[in-house]
Parts: structure tokens; C-alpha cells; sequence
């Protein structure tokens, strides 16, 4: 993958890119059906450009190299997720959804107040899903959940949340209340570290327990090195408390990252030792997600 153009970085730091040679996991077979639920598409300026007031500076993630990821790994599904450098400009992950419309969904983020007919649009290309993101620049935060909860009512869509579980009590209540589904991504982006009896990861595991999804992704923004050992305690809490409602995702191209840089087979040997049942992971990467994201 080449790298950002030099007048597109600003002040946000450059991050690296992927491993260039993604793998299967080596302790477990992949199961076939299995869902990859979170890793995102890349362009670059001028055609794609990023937000001034992005978090970090990616290199480009094209959809070859994603879908190159996907077979290598094993996954026969994913879903794309709108990076937040690129803000609300979706064109090259609608395109990417409309070219694979069997295999591929998508998480988008949209502005509100826009015709009805954008949004139908979305839903046609494949979009079944808002994220909300306080955590990094180009995302939409939670001032006008009630109505983006409505927009999702509407459109048969769920609502996804990047936040920090620390500062999860104020905001539970009210994702409680949601009458959509709700997805927090990378289990609350918890610092592994606190363990699971700290209280920001006890009102997570509380709302996981009372109906919310989670995604089991991210070790590597929780725990500072692999094989992510921290993060062990705060996943097998989460499966106890919903294996139903439990998700898996590479978190591909690993944005923001300027640790050890892992390969997603990887991250797909982690998951082995969150859930080293067969069948308890199998239900994680296939059975959970067909069901979440309306695969076939």
C-alpha cells in the first residue's frame, strides 16, 4: 500500500499501514460463514479527501486490498465501517458495498435532515447501520441521538457507538432506552489494563446483559502488546454475559496504531483464547453477525 500524499497530513501524525501479508488464525479453523464486523476503506486526497479535524493521518486501504484481507483470513462476509477521516463523504464505501452486495455491509455516517430518498439510497447500497464516535475527529457525536434513533427506527437500521466505557454511566440510560438495536464497538474501548470489576466496564457489561451488542475487536487499543493477555478477563465477561450478542472484527487497516502492528490472523488467534469453545466462537464470527447484519 503506498502511503498518505504529504499534503494531506497536516497536523494529524501519520499512522503505519497493515501487514501486507494478512493469514488465517494458526489454532483454529475459520468456520465457513464467518463475518469479519469491522475494518474499513482508505482514499486519498484529492479524490477522497480527509477532515481537518481528524485524529490521525491514514495510508490508503483500498477495497482490493480489503477484499484481499477477507480471503486470505478465511471471512466470507464483512462490513465496512465509514472512517472517520473521511467524515460523512461515504463514496468509496457505498461503492465498495455495491459491488459485493452478498458479501459486504456497511456502517455508515450521515448527516441528518438530508431527502428521504439519500438515506433509502443507503439502504439500498447496503448500509444497515449509524455510528456514532466521540473518540476521534470526523465522527458525529450524541447530541442528536433521539433523532438519529428515529432515522434508524425508520430505515429498519441499528445504531453503533465508539466510546470510552469510563465515561459510559451518564450515556447508559439513554442507549437503554433506544428502541433499536445497539452496538458498542471494541468492548467500550476500555483500557484492559482497570480489569473487568472497574465501574465503567461493570455499565457495560450491565447494558450487554440487558440487550446491546458488543464488539469483540480492538485488543490492541486495550492492551499495549501481544498476545493482548489484559484483554482476556474483559472479553470472557462479555461472552458470559451475551454469547448471543457477541461480535468479532479485525478492526483492518488497525488506523491510530503505532504499536506492534499485528496481522489479523493474529487478532483471530485472540478471539481462540477469548472464547476457546468451538462452539461459542463459531456462533461469534457466524452464526451472531448473520443475524445482526442480514446476511444470507
Amino acid at each position: 500500500m503506498s502511503g498518505p500524499a504529504n499534503d494531506a497530513r497536516g497536523p494529524a501524525p501519520a499512522c503505519p499501514g497493515p501487514d501486507p501479508e494478512p493469514h488465517g488464525p494458526r489454532s483454529f479453523t475459520v468456520p465457513a460463514g464467518a463475518v469479519d464486523t469491522h475494518a474499513h476503506v482508505i482514499g486519498l486526497p484529492p479524490a477522497y479527501p480527509f477532515v481537518a479535524q481528524r485524529s490521525y493521518t491514514p495510508p490508503q486501504a483500498t477495497p482490493t486490498d480489503y477484499l484481499r484481507m477477507l480471503d486470505r483470513t478465511g471471512m466470507s462476509h464483512g462490513v465496512l465501517i465509514q472512517v472517520s477521516v473521511h467524515g460523512t463523504d461515504d463514496r468509496l464505501m457505498r461503492a465498495t458495498l455495491r459491488q459485493h452486495r452478498r458479501r459486504l455491509r456497511g456502517i455508515g455516517v450521515m448527516a441528518l435532515r438530508q431527502p428521504a430518498s439519500a438515506y433509502e439510497q443507503a439502504r439500498q447500497d447496503g448500509v444497515v447501520g449509524l455510528r456514532l464516535n466521540t473518540l476521534y475527529g470526523g465522527g458525529i457525536g450524541f447530541d442528536d441521538l433521539p433523532e438519529y434513533e428515529a432515522l434508524a427506527r425508520d430505515l429498519g437500521w441499528h445504531l453503533q457507538f465508539l466510546l470510552d466505557a469510563r465515561e459510559l454511566a451518564p450515556l447508559a440510560p439513554r442507549l437503554a432506552r433506544l428502541k433499536v438495536p445497539v452496538v458498542i464497538d471494541h468492548m467500550g474501548h476500555f483500557p484492559a489494563a482497570l480489569g473487568p470489576a472497574c465501574d465503567g466496564f461493570r455499565t457495560l457489561l450491565e447494558l450487554v446483559r440487558d440487550g446491546a451488542w458488543v464488539k469483540l475487536s480492538g485488543a490492541y487499543r486495550l492492551a499495549e502488546a501481544p498476545p493482548y493477555a489484559d484483554t482476556i478477563a474483559l472479553a470472557r465477561a462479555l461472552i458470559e454475559a451475551a454469547p448471543q450478542r457477541c461480535v468479532w472484527g479485525s478492526d483492518w487497516p488497525h488506523v491510530a496504531n503505532w504499536n506492534t502492528m499485528m496481522n489479523v490472523g493474529d487478532l483471530l488467534d485472540v478471539l481462540g483464547t477469548w472464547a476457546p469453545s468451538e462452539t461459542v466462537r463459531n456462533r461469534i464470527l457466524v452464526d451472531n453477525p448473520h443475524h445482526l447484519y442480514g446476511f444470507p
